[in-house]
């Protein structure tokens, strides 16, 4: 809404506004190489004329640092809104992993993206489940903008105004995370009534969810005693990964143990991996992948005679 944008980044919208009269969410993307933009008005990202790429962003969740650089905490889960943190529904998921897929194109080419803010009347969680509640205004930013970091373990990418080098500060990052509805880690209490079972099932449906958001189709074998739980594989069937899955959370004392069909896998090598997941059950969960060699210093993993 226009009371939780900026000041610096609203007069920026403002001018914009009425330098292009009445120019409708749907012109100015048209305008900008979009084609069949009415039927495209409400996606999260577009692949315009002459390979360009083109990102909607909240005007609400752009973040000026103290030197006046603009920037965006962008999340990487696409399966939960901006704003507010709720579940996004199957489509509305969709359109968030194509918004991703644009941008780690962009990233990957090394290539500026432009940007079109966008303001509404109503909070950005309401915009993705109320149909009646349509953009106020959208205005091109004819600065680029490019994506200056990618983390896929913390779900968080920073998108940048302007030219490649700069980076915010932490203060400035806190600050965008904050205005962003970054979520926090849920206090130890809330989980001390979680099982070992419930923290395992949770990493494993994390995983699942995370592999699947890039496309990579996943199979959960932790019933056939392989030494791992989940195959991760590419678009042609080939095997990428398979991940022994540990998960852990805040307040649950006890340490992660190998059983002896995961250290057989392990010695094995090839496409195995230790995947763990850290805050489980929590809001801010996160992970990380082990190599076979690297195991035995994994922290809270307990070594082969412990």
């Amino acid at each position: 809404m226009d009371k939780e944008v900026g000041s610096a980044v609203l007069a920026f919208v403002d001018e914009k506004r009425l330098m292009a009269d009445r120019r409708t969410p749907v012109d100015v993307i048209a305008r900008m190489g979009v084609v069949d933009a009415r039927k495209k008005a409400f996606d999260l990202a577009w692949l315009a004329t002459g390979d360009k790429v083109i990102v909607p962003l909240w005007a609400e969740l752009v973040t000026v640092s103290a030197d006046g650089r603009w920037f965006c905490h962008e999340s990487l889960d696409p399966h939960h809104r901006a704003g507010d943190g709720g579940e996004r529904p199957a489509a509305q998921t969709q359109r968030a992993i194509e918004r991703m897929r644009l941008l780690k194109r962009t990233l990957d080419a090394g290539q500026p993206f432009r940007a079109v803010l966008q303001t509404n009347r109503v909070p950005i969680g309401d915009r993705e489940t109320d149909k009646a509640a349509n953009i106020s205004t959208r205005v091109a930013d004819d600065e680029e903008w490019h994506v200056a970091s990618w983390d896929v373990d913390r779900k968080a990418a920073l998108l940048v105004r302007g030219a490649s080098g700069w980076l915010p500060t932490e203060d400035d990052m806190q600050a965008a995370r904050t205005r962003a509805g970054a979520m926090t880690p849920a206090p130890a209490e809330a989980n001390a009534a979680a099982t070992p079972e419930d923290v395992h099932a949770a990493a494993m449906d994390y995983l699942t969810r995370h592999f699947a958001g890039y496309g990579y189709p996943t199979q959960r074998v932790e019933s056939q005693a392989t030494g791992y739980d989940i195959e991760v594989s590419d678009k042609k069937g080939s095997t990428l990964l398979q991940l022994a899955v540990k998960g852990t959370t805040a307040g649950m004392p006890g340490s992660m143990v190998l059983t002896s069909e995961e250290r057989a896998a392990a010695r094995r090598g090839g496409a195995w991996r230790l995947a763990v997941v850290t805050d489980a059950i929590g809001k801010a969960q996160q992970h990380k992948l082990y190599k076979p060699e690297e195991i035995d210093k994994v922290p809270g993993l307990e070594s082969a005679g412990g």
